[in-house]
């Protein structure tokens, strides 16, 4: 009898976990799992704000995936998805093409540019390691040229951040951080860097608890962010940013535009012609999609509730991997014949966003609220908990964040 077939594309949180859930639970005779990624490694996209300011080394955020996976268990394929072919069971990819008999989709997110002049072309986005390294960069030549330049032109060290939702106030916090040390490196005076973030809401961190968002102006704005609510980004271009706030329309010279104003589901699963919602494909409480018995989706592309179907669910790594528990449990249940179909139930332990290295906001529990040197740490104690579960101990403690104090 021949082998099923399950190929996992992409090797993000819910696709990592997904196979290292399968290699545990399948053996080498029970079915054959294949994982394609564009990259030979994973890496910790909750880490990209830091790696993007400056203040985390990158190698820190990789992880090569053979040192995850046993490659005895999983054939792992290095190349690109083009397209999904579900009612053929195929997925093209630039290389050639893969049957499956399962398919698991965790092919992650593209940031989202609602339409905003010239924002794809010009603005910087904080997608994977590699546009992390480029924003890094970027900053780092722009104070250079500041330096460098008879005549100074301040667009150099005008940084704009498009979004004040969490990827904004992370990067924001990192950012402000790292100044200090850019402006002592290239000989520039500190009040000479302007770091500005506009938001098109009423408020940062739109969602969140009042008292977190207060305190996370509070410390942003204490170490320099202008924070610009209620204001509507028109136009991005390789030499300035234009909003329009109360009917005005206004103009800041910047070299450096980082967009975080959302993110949208890879757009190659709506081009595959999955029904869609909110740019993400529709599953059941499953996990499987709604047109195919043989198709799970997770991670960013999958539209998940909690309760009910109003109550959507954030695409955060936490979900992320809880979800792939359930994939994996489903599969194995497929495959063996034994056993039941069970849904995915969120178990929420709490949400922190980082503003610094030693600053930060959460819940914790549902309604226990944190702040500072306390959500540091429940930070750290969750991103070391998904590098033991990911890799177990020798990688938690090569990849760990063990600074609780300091």
């Amino acid at each position: 009898m021949k082998k099923p077939n399950i190929v996992i594309l992409g090797a993000g949180y819910g696709g990592m976990m997904t196979a290292v859930n399968l290699q545990k639970a399948i053996g080498l005779n029970d079915a054959t799992i294949t994982l394609v990624n564009k990259n030979d490694y994973h890496y910790q996209t909750i880490w990209l704000h830091e790696n993007a300011a400056g203040t985390l080394e990158q190698e820190r955020s990789r992880i090569d995936i053979k040192n995850i996976l046993n490659m005895q268990k999983i054939k792992f394929i290095k190349d690109t998805v083009v397209s999904i072919k579900p009612k053929n069971h195929k997925v093209k990819l630039e290389d050639g093409e893969i049957d499956y008999d399962y398919l698991v989709i965790g092919l992650g997110f593209e940031a989202a540019t609602y339409g905003i002049t010239g924002l794809k072309e010009n603005g910087l986005m904080i997608n994977d390691l590699s546009s992390a390294r480029l924003i890094r960069e970027h900053i780092e030549y722009n104070f250079a040229m500041y330096n460098q330049e008879k005549d100074k032109d301040q667009a150099h060290l005008n940084i704009v951040i498009c979004g004040g939702g969490v990827t904004g106030i992370e990067f924001a916090g990192e950012l402000v951080d790292r100044i200090p040390n850019l402006c002592a490196e290239f000989d520039i005076n500190k009040p000479q860097v302007r770091v500005v973030m506009i938001e098109e809401a009423s408020t940062i961190l739109p969602g969140f608890d009042q008292q977190l968002i207060d305190y996370t102006m509070n410390s942003l704005e204490s170490r320099g962010v202008e924070i610009i609510t209620e204001a509507k980004v028109k136009e991005c271009t390789s030499a300035s940013i234009v909003y329009k706030k109360d009917g005005e329309q206004i103009e800041i010279p910047t070299f450096t535009t980082i967009s975080a104003a959302g993110i949208r589901a890879n757009r190659i699963v709506e081009q595959s012609g999955f029904k869609m919602n909110a740019g993400k494909i529709e599953v059941r409480q499953d996990m499987r999609t709604l047109e195919y018995n043989n198709v799970f989706v997770v991670g960013d592309c999958a539209l998940t509730s909690e309760n009910n179907p109003e109550n959507l669910l954030s695409p955060t790594a936490q979900i992320a991997i809880q979800q792939a528990e359930t994939v994996a449990h489903n599969l194995k249940t497929l495959i063996k014949g034994k056993g039941k179909i069970v849904d995915f139930q969120p178990r929420t332990i709490g949400t922190v966003a980082s503003l610094g290295n030693d600053d930060a906001v959460g819940i914790f529990m549902k309604d226990r609220k944190l702040f500072g040197w306390k959500a540091t740490v429940m930070e750290k104690i969750i991103d070391n908990h998904y590098l033991y579960k990911l890799g177990g101990v020798k990688l938690m403690i090569k990849k760990g964040k063990f600074n609780f104090f300091y």
